[in-house]
């Protein structure tokens, strides 16, 4: 069928008695909000594949703001996200519906995105993963970082050296640390993002939320607050 997109649903609500508002992450479209008729009808054929990490064929048309979901199937099962698992993916859904400009074309970033929740589904710790989708985000917003050289000097980076990260310019060789710098090493880490230690984990967790923080604004993310009681329900 002509016009089929590969998608994943983000997130839907209600809307009208039967329907469907329901954002998504398309590969060529990047992120919008289709109306699904009657998918909350007890009879819907696409009311199973509507849920988030379902990776999905689907066919909108309209010229409108919202246009009119025509065709959504499932390419496979749904990704198996549990638990915090769950939740790291919710929190991926999230920042995408937030950061994302309406209709705007991010065909490798939808590739990192599924490549992320593959990662996801086959891991214990989901640390890694977050933090390369987070990096590999940043890079397709355009928010390019050499991680590798001084901005000061534009000498490489030393695994024992301190470069205090400043926003549009880089890491500069610094003896004052802050919440602002990172060491060599873990400078390394991030350009690969490949994560070997706890502190390399820690320091790119840092420094993604930092980066991020202009784009995602000043309203708590709702996956983060699910986090919670898991956190005040486990050991002290």
């Amino acid at each position: 069928m002509e016009g089929l997109q590969r998608c994943f649903v983000l997130h839907s609500r209600p809307y009208s008695e039967t329907s469907l508002l329901v954002d998504l992450f398309s590969e060529k479209e990047g992120r919008l909000t289709v109306i699904a008729k009657g998918a909350r009808a007890k009879r819907s054929r696409v009311k199973g594949a509507l849920q988030p990490f379902i990776p999905l064929l689907g066919k909108w048309s309209g010229r409108g703001s919202l246009p009119i979901l025509t065709h959504a199937e499932a390419l496979s099962l749904g990704l198996p996200l549990f638990g915090p698992i769950l939740y790291s993916g919710l929190y991926l859904n999230e920042v995408l519906a937030r950061v994302l400009a309406p209709h705007t074309s991010y065909p490798e970033l939808f590739l990192d995105y599924l490549n992320a929740l593959r990662e996801l589904a086959q891991a214990n710790n989901p640390e890694p993963a977050l933090r390369r989708f987070e990096l590999a985000l940043l890079e397709h917003l355009g928010y390019g970082v050499d991680f590798l050289h001084c901005a000061g000097s534009g000498e490489p980076v030393s695994d024992t050296m301190t470069y205090l990260y400043r926003e549009q310019l880089g890491f500069i060789a610094s003896l004052k640390p802050s919440q602002w710098s990172f060491t060599g090493h873990q400078l390394k880490a991030l350009a690969s993002r490949e994560f070997t230690d706890r502190d390399q984990l820690q320091a790119a967790k840092r420094f993604t939320r930092l980066a991020l923080k202009p784009y995602l604004g000043s309203k708590p993310l709702k996956s983060r607050e699910l986090f919670l009681p898991q956190r005040r329900s486990g050991p002290s």
